[in-house]
């Protein structure tokens, strides 16, 4: 295979967004729409939901494994801390970058993201204007920057 960004796949990139409010789900929608890739959002509501779609459990089973996750640290029913610390502990999972996207400025937030290999911490921009550059900033590093592994080969990442 032959190691490229994912803009250079020439293929939809697939988001799975964690988030629990509505609000910001449309936000973050919006957001994508004016990304210059092409790409497909998936979205799990709480973190139970999460881990189904992640390990594609039940009627998850023909769902793409994401090129990237979006999580949220406030979840029902597992918070994403909770999450993260599984994705990470995961083989098949633990090479998906994992942005948090969350509303908390909270240095232990932070720190113990960090410490269960969070890739990136994200602060919620409050504007969808500001959303939207966020955003992009995500697409141009991690989609037009980044080599990533195919994700048929997520399976062996040790």
């Amino acid at each position: 295979m032959v190691l490229a960004t994912l803009a250079n796949q020439h293929r939809p990139v697939n988001i799975l967004l964690i988030e629990d409010n509505y609000g910001d789900i449309l936000l973050a929608k919006e957001a994508f729409s004016g990304a210059s890739l092409a790409h497909n959002i998936y979205v799990a509501s709480d973190g139970e939901q999460a881990l189904e779609m992640l390990r594609k459990e039940g009627r998850y089973a023909n769902l793409p494994t994401p090129d990237m996750i979006l999580l949220d640290l406030n979840l029902p029913k597992k918070d994403g801390h909770q999450v993260l610390e599984e994705i990470k502990q995961d083989e098949a999972l633990r090479c998906i970058p994992v942005a948090i996207l969350s509303s908390s400025r909270a240095e232990n937030d932070v720190e113990k993201s960090y410490q269960l290999h969070a890739n990136s911490y994200i602060v919620k921009p409050p504007t969808l204007d500001s959303f939207t550059n966020v955003i992009r900033a995500l697409e141009n590093f991690w989609f037009t920057m980044v080599i990533m592994p195919d994700p048929k080969a997520l399976a062996t990442c040790h």
